[in-house]
Parts: structure tokens; C-alpha cells; sequence
């Protein structure tokens, strides 16, 4: 069973004054089957955590480790992790002008099972999850996220999930930006990612109306670079009533 554990997780980003620190100690385990939501207050570190794990440049681990089944992360490239089994989407996803939809998922699928799809069998593959998603099959001729909306690119990026099948899946912000129906369709496609048992998942938002389609099994609180408390789906209910300010009250305070 694929475990990702994240221990004293500390975190820095260059900044004019200095090097500043923006996680400071953060312990997540996630396994697989496992959902998580990571929710909290703008500017908490919650994206950072995500970013650090995939291995952004921009973001450098001072102290703790990350292991995806025992093999330390923190050694691997970003390539090298997302061919582990990571899987990062991000808030905003990029464009990448000159790529096909179709040519970009099946060189992802041959890096990440190791050998490239049978031809015949991938189209069909692809074909249901877009319907599934209720991506129009023309999108696999166009460039990837070029002229997307906001929608048709976090349903690219959830098509990515269901036909990469990585051991762990950071959604940073998957909500963030849709309508009530795509974020059904979205939710719908993670649903059925994590129905198989077989990948860990990582959510990280801000709100609780995704959690009305996705119910978590952990739900950490994120204030200023720490999990602050931790519970059940429960835990989300509360914060929908009650807000971060007490934690983020009790974060000034230490």
C-alpha cells in the first residue's frame, strides 16, 4: 500500500530580506485510499506544501524529509517523482503551446507506466474518460490548456488523474474558479479515482463546497506553515460555521 510521510517539514523561499521560512514542522501521512483536505486561511503555506513536494525550485527544504514507500523524494528530480507516482495539479495549470491534448497524455502514460499504451486500446481509454468528464473529444487535438477556460483546464487536469494512476494526487485548489456543474463533474472524476483504493489524495482548499461531493476521511487545519488541528469531516463542518480566527489568533500568540 503506497504511503507518502512528510516529517518536520521546513520550508524557505528567497525573498529581498532573506531567506523566509513558510512551513515550519509539518507531519502528514497518507495512504493509499486515504482522502485528505488541507484547509485554511489565505497565505497559510498550504500550496507550498504541495509545491514542495512535487519539487518546485523556487521552494527549499531546510530541515525534515519526505519518502513516497521509503524512498526519500527530497533526492528526485520533479520528473523522477511524478514517475514515483506523484501527482500534482495545479491552481493554475499552464499552457503548453506546440503540444496536443492527445500527444501529452500518452507520453505521460509511457513515462509513467514505463512502456507506451497500445494504440488502439489507448484511444478508447482516453475517449471514456473525456466523456466521463464531458470533455468534448475535439479538445485532443488542441494545445494543452491553450485557450481553456478555467473549467475545461481543471477537467484536463482530473483526466490527467484518471489515466495517469499515480500513488498520491496533491489537488491544489481544484475548486477554485469553477461552477456548480463542473465542480460536480470535477468531483465526480476524483471520486472515481478514489473509489479504486489505489491512490492517496491530498486536498487542498480553501472551502467546504467541494467537500459536499469529496468527503474526507482526514481533515488537517493549515495556519501559518503548521497543521494546527486535526479530525474527521466533521472538522470542516466546524470551520464552515466558525471560520480560522481562533486558530489564527492562537498562531499570533505563539
Amino acid at each position: 500500500m503506497a504511503t507518502l510521510e512528510i516529517r518536520d517539514l521546513h520550508v524557505s523561499v528567497e525573498a529581498e530580506e532573506g531567506p523566509l521560512e513558510i512551513l515550519r514542522g509539518v507531519d502528514l501521512t497518507v495512504r493509499a485510499g486515504e482522502t485528505h483536505a488541507i484547509m485554511g486561511p489565505n497565505g497559510s503555506g498550504k500550496s507550498t506544501l504541495a509545491y514542495s513536494v512535487a519539487g518546485h525550485p523556487k521552494y527549499q527544504v531546510t530541515q525534515g524529509s519526505i519518502t513516497l514507500d521509503g524512498v526519500d523524494l527530497l533526492a528526485m528530480s520533479v520528473d523522477e517523482r511524478a514517475r514515483a507516482g506523484l501527482f500534482l495539479a495545479m491552481q493554475y495549470p499552464v499552457e503548453v503551446p506546440g503540444v496536443s491534448v492527445s500527444n501529452f497524455l500518452r507520453t505521460a502514460a509511457t513515462a509513467t507506466r514505463g512502456q507506451a499504451p497500445k494504440l488502439r486500446e489507448w484511444v478508447k481509454e482516453v475517449n471514456a474518460a473525456m466523456a466521463a468528464l464531458s470533455i468534448d473529444p475535439a479538445f485532443a487535438q488542441r494545445n494543452v490548456n491553450e485557450g481553456f477556460s478555467g473549467g475545461e483546464k481543471k477537467r484536463h487536469e482530473i483526466l490527467q488523474l484518471e489515466l495517469l494512476r499515480p500513488k498520491v494526487a496533491l489537488l491544489d485548489e481544484t475548486d477554485s474558479g469553477l461552477d456548480v456543474d463542473a465542480l460536480r463533474v470535477v468531483s465526480e472524476g476524483v471520486n472515481r479515482v478514489r473509489a479504486t483504493g489505489a491512490v492517496g489524495t491530498v486536498l487542498i482548499t480553501h472551502y467546504t463546497r467541494i467537500l459536499r461531493y469529496i468527503t474526507p476521511d482526514f481533515v488537517h487545519v493549515f495556519v501559518d506553515g503548521r497543521i494546527r488541528e486535526e479530525g474527521g469531516p466533521e472538522l470542516a463542518d466546524q470551520l464552515e460555521a466558525e471560520g480560522y480566527e481562533r486558530y489564527t489568533k492562537a498562531a499570533a500568540r505563539a
